[in-house]
This record gives C-alpha cells, sequence and structure tokens, in this order.
C-alpha cells in the first residue's frame, strides 16, 4: 500500500465551522486544536512518518488582536502539555518558522519541547508557527550570502543541497501530499521550496470536521495519483 511519507496539512476553516454553528472564531480554533491532537494519531497509525501542520503564518498577525492572542494561548497550552503527550506517543516535535518573532516565554518551551523529543522515533510532527514560505527563503538566503561574504563559501557552490540545508525543514524529507481543507484551493505561502513535487489535494470539509476518514480518502486520492519525476513513473 502506497502510503505517502510525508503528508504537510494547510489547517483552514475554523472561524468559519466556527460562524456556521453560531460560535465566535475562537471557538473554532480550540476545536481544530483537538483535530490536530487526533490525526497525529490516525496519521502515525496509518504509517504516515512525518506530518507538518500550518498552525499561524507571518500574515495572521494581521487577525484582530483577540483572535492572535487566543491562538498564542492555545498553542502556549499545547507546548505546556505537548512534553508529556509526546514522550508518551514516541514523538519527535520540531517547530518551523521565524521564533524570533514570538514571546520569549513560548520560545522557551519551544525548545524545552525540541529538547526533551529530539531523540524520539515515532511521528515526526512539525508545527510551522510565525512561518511563511518567502520569509523562510529570504531567511535561508540571508544565511548564505553571509557565508558568502565570510568567505565560507563560493556563489558557485550554491546547490538545491545547500540551500535545502539553510531552510527551517533541514534534515527533513519534502511533503509527498499536501492537504488543505475548507474548500480554498491555493498554497497561500506555504512551503513554497518543499511543495515542488507534492501532490495537492483540497476539500471543503473545515478542520474542525477533519478526521482520519477525511484523511484517508486524501491518502486514497493520493494513491490514485500517476507520480512522476521527470517523465519516470514513481515505483
Amino acid at each position: 500500500m502506497n502510503i505517502p511519507n510525508h503528508v504537510a496539512i494547510i489547517l483552514d476553516g475554523n472561524g468559519r465551522w466556527a460562524k456556521a454553528k453560531g460560535l465566535p472564531r475562537t471557538a473554532g480554533h480550540v476545536q481544530g486544536a483537538k483535530t490536530v491532537e487526533a490525526i497525529c494519531e490516525d496519521a502515525y497509525n496509518m504509517g504516515i512518518k512525518y506530518l507538518t501542520v500550518y498552525a499561524f503564518s507571518t500574515e495572521n498577525w494581521n487577525r484582530p488582536d483577540s483572535e492572535v492572542a487566543t491562538l498564542m494561548n492555545l498553542l502556549r497550552n499545547y507546548m505546556k502539555n505537548s512534553i508529556k503527550r509526546a514522550q508518551k506517543n514516541n514523538m519527535c516535535v520540531r517547530v518551523l518558522g521565524d521564533k524570533s518573532g514570538l514571546a520569549e516565554d513560548l520560545q522557551a518551551s519551544i525548545d524545552e519541547l525540541e529538547q526533551a523529543t529530539r531523540n524520539n522515533t515515532g511521528l515526526h510532527f512539525q508545527i510551522a508557527i510565525n512561518y511563511g514560505g518567502r520569509d523562510e527563503l529570504r531567511r535561508a538566503i540571508t544565511k548564505l550570502a553571509d557565508k558568502v561574504a565570510a568567505g565560507e563559501l563560493k556563489p558557485e557552490e550554491i546547490n538545491d543541497e545547500r540551500i535545502a540545508a539553510e531552510l527551517d525543514t533541514a534534515g527533513l524529507p519534502d511533503p509527498d501530499l499536501m492537504i488543505r481543507t475548507s474548500g480554498e484551493q491555493r498554497i497561500s505561502n506555504y512551503l513554497l521550496w518543499q511543495l515542488a513535487y507534492a501532490e495537492l489535494y483540497f476539500t471543503s470539509v473545515p478542520w474542525p470536521d477533519f478526521d482520519k476518514n477525511e484523511l484517508a480518502k486524501a491518502v486514497e486520492a493520493y494513491q490514485n495519483r500517476d507520480r512522476r519525476y521527470g517523465l519516470v513513473k514513481e515505483e
């Protein structure tokens, strides 16, 4: 059975889910956080080894202050409770994005979580926080430019491997499948470099309602794709 090794998800539709139920947008984010926990377990049981979710983008800072505060508090609570949960499930957790733009206490919690779970061998779970694909590429290019300026690297030595090594996802395999929930059909500045050869799957189901059956549908759609690289079919 051809199970994607790495699945990336854009968690869309929390606010619309809440609005449809006559609830505040923040209620959708709370339910969406619960869905993340369930999907981590479902993905691992299905045989997926890497799962990356888009939790908070660089553009999300433009949302209403109350919504941003709710999202940050949800992230704080997740980090607070994650070490015990991750150790129990043998899960390796890593945060992608510009962590310097986050509050100091959240940065500390992220560092503690990453250090505590770095040697776990179960699901590799990546959370994109204060993340934007263009910002990631800008930061990577700046690092390479600094190395060139310092004489540590020649411009002609910059290749795909060196660029990938400076990205937030360094050391991780590229996603095989990208899922976006709630009907939108765009990648919204998510993993611009890494999604170059990923299969894209869009569903109208809002993230809070996304469950293992919906994940199975996405994986089934992936299995029915004719995967080719450079006109050579993937075996």
